[in-house]
């Protein structure tokens, strides 16, 4: 992996290791000793990871963590937004509980293990880290890579997973979003989808066609938004997925 801002890193535990820890928060390990950890947009330049032996010893790494440089636009006359109604706030409220529980739901999914794949081609509008400033005031980062193409045109599963969410029902922000779990609480979340073709619990393998590209919820164009997490912390779908293949 890549030990960047916005890296997942996989590793292999030392022989006899128990537990594996970053930064003090445990991380999940496989029964063959390996693992995944993922560093934010914001990440500090430096963490620390330890394995715990069966004999109480303790083997550390110190990782250093490089920088990156994001694509920041200032719009100084550009109010953030209108303050949200009570009734936004109640429904945004449910779809945010919905997406916590998907989110804590644990698969016995390998494909965390696969090499991801794009799960369309076409020209990227939106890179992962980008953040705008509204009249002085930041807006949140964006989360994931747009992928520009038309409503319509088919959605891959990037590696093989479990689906967690499969919103028929628009969201306020995501519209139809569906979620797929690939293990060892790796994710990716596609947003904004003309349908969804697959349902809650159903097993998805790379390269599987799964919804379509749309404009629903919070979108100003037809596109795909693919975000990803390990556990908490956001990763980029582009450090995974490599360099956008050339289209037509």
């Amino acid at each position: 992996g890549q030990r960047t801002q916005g890296g997942l890193l996989f590793g292999t535990a030392p022989r006899g290791s128990v537990s594996v820890a970053l930064d003090g928060k445990p991380v999940r390990l496989a029964p063959d000793g390996r693992f995944l950890i993922g560093f934010d947009r914001d990440a500090a330049p430096a963490a620390e990871i330890v394995a715990t032996l069966a004999d109480g010893a303790h083997v550390r790494e110190t990782l250093k963590i490089k920088p990156r440089v994001w694509d920041v636009q200032s719009l100084p006359t550009l109010p953030k937004g209108t303050t949200p109604t009570p009734e936004f706030l109640a429904r945004r409220k449910i779809e945010l509980e919905r997406i916590d529980a998907a989110r804590a739901i644990r698969s016995d999914s390998q494909g965390w293990r696969d090499s991801f794949v794009w799960p369309v081609l076409g020209r990227i509008s939106g890179v992962f880290g980008s953040q705008r400033i509204y009249a002085g005031e930041p807006g949140s980062p964006h989360t994931g890579v747009d992928i520009a193409r038309p409503t319509g045109t088919p959605v891959a599963a990037p590696a093989d997973g479990v689906v967690i969410l499969a919103a028929q029902e628009p969201f306020t922000l995501e519209g139809r979003l569906l979620m797929i779990d690939h293990g060892m609480g790796l994710n990716s979340a596609f947003l904004h989808l003309s349908r969804i073709d697959v349902v809650e619990g159903q097993k998805v393998v790379r390269g599987q066609i799964v919804g379509a590209i749309g404009t629903t919820g919070r979108s100003t164009g037809a596109h795909l938004h693919w975000g990803m997490k390990i556990g908490d912390v956001r990763i980029d779908p582009q450090l995974l997925a490599g360099p956008m293949p050339q289209t037509p």
